[in-house]
Formats: structure tokens, C-alpha cells, sequence
């Protein structure tokens, strides 16, 4: 509990002044980018957050954004999330790392196929 000193904690607007879209709309877009804007999609963001169902709907309606526990679940299960992040924080730059490593493990993965195919040939 804060002590009543008088002082008032000051209220920032949630702006991020790269992209000039404030936070909690950024994450909401980026979320119905991914999932749609549908029960099903609260629910998939439910489990990966464990967050409540009313959190997960302020998400969405963008009158609020995820705290840091949860949007680094966020992150961690969607791309599209890390984009937006990204963009937020003025990294954007970083995401050509991010789907370069995305490439190789693909490329990797069929690389394990066809050699199996071959193996069978």
C-alpha cells in the first residue's frame, strides 16, 4: 500500500512513439492478425497466458495490454506478437534474424525428409 503523501503517480498514455499506435492496440492487432477475433481464439490465448477470460477480452478490445508475465507468453507462442514487439521497441531489425532462423530450421526439417525418402528409395 502506498502511503498518502499527496503525491499523485503520474498516468502515461501507453504510447509507443515508433510506431505511434498506443501499446494495448498494437498487441490487439497483432493478436486478431494471428488468431481472428473469435471464443476460440480468447481460449488459445487463455491457455498459453493463463490468463482470465476478461483479461484476454481487454486484450483483444485493446482496452488494456498484456503485462510482462503474459506477454512473454505472448512472445513465446506468436510470432506475430514478437513482430509487434519488436516494432514497438524500434527493433525491427531484429526480426530478420528471427525468420532466418525460422528458414534454416524449415530447411533442416525437409532436408531429414528427403534424405528418409532416399534411405527408402
Amino acid at each position: 500500500m502506498l502511503p498518502k503523501t499527496g503525491k499523485v503517480l503520474p498516468k502515461g498514455d501507453g504510447r509507443a512513439a515508433a510506431v505511434g499506435l498506443p501499446y494495448a492496440a498494437t498487441v490487439a492487432l497483432a493478436l486478431r492478425d494471428e488468431l481472428a477475433d473469435s471464443h476460440r481464439a480468447i481460449k488459445v490465448v487463455m491457455r498459453w497466458t493463463g490468463a482470465s477470460e476478461r483479461t484476454v477480452k481487454n486484450w483483444f478490445a485493446a482496452t488494456r495490454g498484456p503485462t510482462g508475465e503474459h506477454l512473454v507468453s505472448l512472445v513465446r507462442h506468436s510470432d506475430v506478437v514478437l513482430d509487434a514487439f519488436l516494432r514497438l521497441t524500434g527493433r525491427e531489425a531484429l526480426m530478420v534474424a528471427v525468420n532466418l532462423a525460422d528458414a534454416r530450421s524449415k530447411l533442416v526439417e525437409m532436408l531429414e525428409i528427403v534424405d528418409q525418402l532416399l534411405q527408402r528409395a
